[in-house]
Parts: C-alpha cells; structure tokens; sequence
C-alpha cells in the first residue's frame, strides 16, 4: 500500500494558504486510492519519549575522555522536553486519525472511545499523559496502569514469572546467529564501533585521557542468564549499543552542540553509531527463541483486542472496550524489538532499519470492507526523525514523522494488508502459550 504519508504530501500544492490557517486535523485529507474500507480501530505499541540515561554516571565516564553531560533529572526518567515531544506526536494522530473518521476533529467525545494503558515507570505513565492531552486536550483521559512498584507481566513477562523460560536454548540460539563467537561481531562493526570510539575519546577537543577505557578493551563472552534472556556480554557491541543509546537521548533532548557527544556528534555520525544499539537488539532480543518469550503475552492481548472489534462483543483478555477507537500501549523499546522479533517484521526509516528511539510506535490498523464486511489488518512502523525530537519541530503535513509500511511474512498481501484470517493465523503461530498470562 503506498505511504500516506506520500498521499498526505501531494495534497500540499493544491491546499495553499490554508495550510498556514486551519487546524492541523482539517489540513490533513483522507489519503486518495484507499480500500473501500472504514478504519475501525487502531491499536498501537509505542515506546515512552525521551528520557535521561538509565546507568550511573561513574558508569559511563570510564569510556569517555571528558565527563557526560549531567541531567536535570532522576535516571530513565521523562523529560519535559521528551514529554513536550509526545504531546505533538498525539495532536498528530488526533489529526491523523481524524482523516480517515476513526475520531472526530475536535472535542471530547472520544475520550471515552480511547484506551490507554502504561507500564508502571514514570516515563512510560507519563508518556501516556502527554500524548492524551496533545490528542484529547482538555478531556478526560485515564491512564491505566499496574500500582507503583508491581510489575506488569504484559511489559516485561519475565520478571514477573510468567512461564519457565530456558536460559541456555536462549544463549545457543543467539551464539548460532553469530558463528558462535560474539567476536565475530565486533568485527563485521569495527567502522562503527571505531566512530563510536572517537566520539568518546572526544575527537580532538580534549587531551587523551589515559585512564579512559576504549571500547574496543571491553571483555567479549555470551552464556545463560536468568529468567530465559542469555547474558549479552558482547563486549565492545554490547557497550557500544548502551552509550550510542546515551548519545542518541543527548541529541534528541536537544541538547547543546557542546554537551551532544561532546561537540563531536552530529546527525550523520549518530546515524552510523546507532548501527550498534539496533545490532544488540537484533542478535540479543529479535532471536526468535529469545523474542517469543517477551513478545507472546502482548501479541495475545493485541489480537484479542482487535478481535473484540471485530466481533462487538467483550473479549477475555481483550484491552479497552468493544466500542473504542484507539488502544494505545505505552511500554519499551524492548517490547517493540520483542514483537516485531517473534513475527520476523522490520522497517527502514529516518536512515535508520530496524531502530527504536523515543516515541517510535507500532501501529495495526483494523479495516472493515464496505463490500463484502471482511476484517482485514494493516501494520506499520512510525517515529518522529531526530532532527524532529532535537529542535522540537510541530508535526504537519509539510513535516510528517517517518512513516514505513510493514510487511508480515506469511501473512501480508501484495497491497500489505493482511486478512484477519491470515493476520489471526500468523499471531497464534507467534505466540506460545506458556508466556501468555492468565
């Protein structure tokens, strides 16, 4: 199916003025060359919005020639600047959705057709605040979560004790994706790991420090860890993913030029370094042996809210209500690598494959057929672009997120749409049930 975001756009030379005048939901037009179809819910995954680093400070001045830049907060807490970022992204799915009649332009009326549900962090609740009152301001919106302290099997299913995952199929099937030897790794990466290491050592814009401990120096092993997640000791890949995450949420914090990766970071350098971060999740969490484990219990509770709209009635399990619009789940980046893992999904974006930075969503599409009332299912992959986070940019017609189309193996159609059947069939097939909460 063509973007439509690409549609969107093409409708720009002929909307003129206006586009400067009217709200944001009127300039967006239902995208031309669509299904004879009604959009009738949308449930979408997201990850919470820019936070600050989650390690200790000691922790990550030992890889660096000069200290990191300090934060004015906690550690993984929400920023204002990251909580300001998610508010645009709901006013531009409020707008977004309007187009295709899933919501109405403006007021409350679908407030109580919208269902949030969070992780019980502060970033991932407060994250479904801001998108709430940038979709919905000025109404009432709860956002549904576990109490503070418990965790919830839907966003991380092995904590909470949810099957009995085994540690060592886990690490084999990892080792098995990189000839056995994490080494192996480090050395298809050595261009990225060496920028990465650059950074670090301040590019010139400081004296060396002798004490600083390169990447590269980083012990490599790979053996079971607990709860079913193989230990990824992969040494220079696996520090290398946690500080090119750490630069990633400096620059998309907006922060100064001097304080982003030390006045040695720019655009195209973070999108070569981030290789790192989304090759950790690839071989560490998108394993399918590794994937299954945290991904079955959220797929089980997507279908079945999807399969409560389309049959009408209240599903077990199924979040939300019959009548809602919207289902919106604010977890991880390690929930989104964990589904799109188990049903072998990827997407392109931004100059970027495969990533997962602040904001990014997936979103299933329910549409019923005007001609014969079949479900069919539409999946895609959306985040704002860095440049979008850094200078806080308003998402408009004539500035979009990135938008990419998702194809599910034995599942999706030439159009990328899959038929409830098919899509159903496919879930089922991901899922084991041993991971499935009751």
């Amino acid at each position: 199916m063509p973007s439509r975001t690409a549609s969107w756009l093409a409708l720009l030379g002929a909307v003129g003025l206006f586009l400067r005048t009217a709200p944001l939901a009127a300039q967006i037009a239902a995208p031309s060359g669509r299904p004879a179809a009604d959009l009738r819910l949308t449930v979408i995954l997201t990850r919470h919005g820019v936070r600050s680093p989650l390690n200790r400070q000691a922790d990550l001045d030992k890889f660096s020639s000069a200290p990191w830049p300090k934060w004015d907060v906690p550690p993984g807490i929400l920023t204002a600047h990251g909580y300001n970022l998610m508010k645009l992204f709901g006013a531009w799915d409020r707008a977004r959705f309007s187009s295709e009649g899933l919501l109405a332009p403006s007021g409350c009326a679908d407030a109580a057709r919208v269902t949030i549900v969070a992780d019980t962090d502060q970033r991932t609740r407060e994250t479904g605040k801001a998108l709430a009152e940038g979709m919905l301001p000025g109404c009432t919106v709860p956002i549904h979560s576990q109490p503070n302290g418990a965790v919830d099997p839907l966003f991380r299913p092995p904590n909470a004790g949810q099957g009995r995952p085994d540690p060592a199929l886990a690490a084999a099937a990892v080792a098995g994706r990189m000839g056995g030897d994490p080494k192996n790794l480090v050395e298809a990466y050595r261009p990225q790991l060496a920028a990465l290491d650059r950074v670090l050592s301040g590019c010139g814009h400081f004296p060396p420090n002798p004490r600083r401990t390169s990447i590269f120096d980083v012990p490599t092993s790979l053996k079971p860890g607990a709860g079913g997640i193989p230990q990824v000791s992969l040494g220079p890949m696996a520090t290398g993913g946690v500080l090119a995450e750490n630069l990633l949420l400096e620059y998309t914090q907006g922060m100064s030029n001097a304080n982003t990766g030390w006045g040695c970071l720019d655009g195209a350098t973070l999108r070569e370094i981030m290789q790192l971060d989304s090759a950790l999740w690839e071989f560490g969490s998108r394993t399918p042996a590794v994937a299954r484990v945290n991904a079955s219990n959220l797929l089980d509770r997507i279908w079945k809210t999807l399969e409560q709209s389309v049959t009408g009635k209240p599903t077990p399990g199924a979040l939300g209500k019959p009548a809602d619009r919207l289902v919106i789940l604010v977890g991880h980046d390690s929930n989104i690598v964990a589904v799109a893992g188990d049903l072998r999904i990827d997407w392109a974006l931004d100059g970027r494959i495969d990533d997962t930075p602040p904001g990014g969503a997936l979103v299933f599409e329910l549409w019923r057929s005007r001609n014969d009332a079949s479900f069919s299912v539409r999946t895609s992959y959306t985040a704002q672009t860095l440049e979008q986070m850094r200078n806080s940019q308003p998402l408009t017609p004539a500035n979009p997120p990135a938008e990419a189309p998702i194809f599910i193996p034995g599942c999706s159609r030439a159009d990328l749409s899959c038929s409830w059947e098919r899509f159903s069939t496919v879930i089922h097939q991901a899922i084991d049930p041993a991971y499935v909460a009751p």
